[in-house]
Formats: structure tokens, C-alpha cells, sequence
């Protein structure tokens, strides 16, 4: 059995897989406010994982935020009570057992590689246009999470090839300015739409608004485009991965899939532009399938 877990912000979800990636059990709880009560809240879930399939099971977590390879701390974590703690380690001492833990992003990844939108691809990269902007960058069904453990945090660098009425860039949560996050997502579009119009509007109500016809939404939805565009063209140009699996709130836009390859086009250092854009399968899924996929061989 494969046990899966997705430590979300306001939600955790455990899964336990078979072998074919069949469904053996779920459940869903609220995240605890305090660490200590998240890693109980694991515990539980694992047990009642177990205890629903009937068998126990390898157990793989995905977090927002990643392990420093070196000492095993988080780092880079929006959940900030997760930041500077020796994760893996307090899991292993709990559970009784290995932990394999990974950013959330490189989960949808592995999840799409396995046996969603990148199935039979050598080379997966995911990215989650949600509230944030995440990557992450499976190779062989793998998590490629490179030396510094940071690989794919596409979220934080700089808006590529950044027009005069965008530099220097808004100021990101994690201190500097210019960050993708600050644009390729949904939270990007409504902050986009209030800087034009001074007004809060949630990123489905300004896409409903777009489909209706509004201009000024329509302005908004081609600038998310273009931008998500000029970064999925430096991925390309450096990683040049086989399929690129959209997943997270902005990824049901269904539009993007129609108007993002004639865009990233235009920016890529090449003569043409082939690579499959897709939607991500298993959806809100992917994740926590991930997660109990970083044990599969």
C-alpha cells in the first residue's frame, strides 16, 4: 500500500493507493493551527488510512515548502509553522517508519508522470497556478529536486523579460520584487484587476466577466496569459521537459490550453514551438497521489 499525504494550509488529505493506483481509502481533516498538533493529525491519518484498506503502507508526504537536503530542516514554507522544523525526523520517530517528503508542486509532478497527463513522458514538469505559483520537475517518475533541493521554484524568479510598466515588480512575501508569484496565478490576476480598476474582484468572477464579454477583464486574462507564457518559454529554453502539466485553480481556465502555445511561441529561443501543454488529470488529487507515489519504483 501506498499512503499519500497532502499538508495543506487549510486542509490535509491522506490517500492509500494499490500497486495499480486504485483507490483503497480517503479522508480529509482541517490543518491544525500548531505543529504539534499537525504531526498527530498525520499520525491519525496514516491509521486510518491503514485501518480503511487493510494494510499498512509506505508513507510520502507533500508540503508547501521544501526539506533542506543538508540539514533536513524546512525552508521557503507559506505554512510557516513548518518552517526550521526537522520534519522528516519528527515524522519517522512518530510513525515508526521511513518518510519521504516533498514540495508540493514536484508531487503534482510525479503524480502526472505515474499515471495522469505525463504518463509515459521521460520528463514531467508541473506547475500549480493556484493562489501561489509552484513547480516542480518530475524525470523517470522521479522527483528531480536538484542538489540545493530547490530545483523548479519557478514561483520566485523574476517575471522573464519584465515590459517597462512592470519593472521593478511588485514586492513578493518572500522579500524580493518581481517574483512570478506576484503575477502568474490567481491571486497575480486579482491583484492585477484591482491595480487597473481600484476595485476586489475574486480570478473565477473576472474569467465569468472575460467570457461575457468585458474588456477590462479581457484585458487582465491576456496579460495572465502572456505572462505565464514568457516563463513557460524559459522553462523550455532550459529544460525543455517533454510535457507541461497545469494544475490548481487557474489550470480549469480552459481557455489558456488554446491561446498559451502560439504565446510561448513567440519567446522561446527556437524555430517552433511543440511541447504538449496539459490539464492535470487527477486535479486536486495529483498532489496527495504523488505524495504516496514518491515510493513507487
Amino acid at each position: 500500500m501506498f499512503i499519500g499525504i497532502d499538508w495543506g494550509g487549510t486542509k490535509m488529505e491522506v490517500v492509500a493507493l494499490d500497486e495499480a493506483g486504485a483507490l483503497r481509502a480517503r479522508e480529509r481533516v482541517p490543518t491544525p493551527t500548531s505543529y504539534d498538533a499537525c504531526l498527530d493529525a498525520v499520525r491519525s491519518l496514516v491509521r486510518s488510512a491503514e485501518a480503511a484498506s487493510g494494510a499498512s503502507g509506505s508513507v510520502g508526504i507533500g508540503i508547501p515548502g521544501s526539506p533542506n537536503p543538508r540539514t533536513g530542516l524546512v525552508r521557503n514554507s507559506n505554512a510557516v509553522i513548518l518552517n526550521g522544523r526537522p520534519l522528516g525526523q519528527d515524522l519517522e520517530a512518530l510513525l515508526g517508519r521511513p518518510v519521504r517528503i516533498a514540495n508540493d508542486a514536484n508531487c503534482l509532478a510525479v503524480s502526472e508522470a505515474v499515471d495522469g497527463a505525463g504518463a509515459g513522458a521521460e520528463t514531467v514538469f508541473g506547475i500549480i497556478i493556484g493562489t501561489g505559483h509552484g513547480g516542480g520537475l518530475a524525470i523517470g517518475r522521479k522527483v528531480h529536486a536538484g542538489f540545493q533541493g530547490v530545483a523548479a521554484e519557478v514561483g520566485h524568479y523574476p517575471l522573464p523579460w519584465m515590459r517597462p510598466e512592470e519593472y521593478p515588480g511588485h514586492t513578493c512575501w518572500c522579500g524580493k520584487t518581481g517574483c512570478l508569484e506576484k503575477y502568474a496565478c490567481g491571486t497575480g490576476v486579482e491583484l492585477d484587476y484591482r491595480l487597473t480598476t481600484g476595485r476586489e474582484r475574486l480570478a473565477r468572477d473576472i474569467i465569468s466577466d472575460m467570457r461575457g464579454g468585458d474588456a477590462v477583464a479581457r484585458g487582465v486574462y491576456e496579460r495572465f496569459t502572456d505572462r505565464l507564457a514568457r516563463s513557460l518559454a524559459l522553462l523550455t529554453n532550459v529544460v525543455d521537459p517533454d510535457v507541461f502539466v497545469l494544475g490548481g485553480g487557474m489550470s480549469n481556465v480552459d481557455e489558456i490550453y488554446d491561446d498559451l502555445p502560439g504565446l510561448v511561441a513567440q519567446y522561446i529561443f527556437g524555430d517552433s514551438f511543440e511541447t504538449p501543454i496539459r490539464k492535470a488529470v487527477h486535479g486536486d488529487s495529483s498532489g496527495v497521489r504523488g505524495a504516496a507515489w514518491l515510493w513507487k519504483e
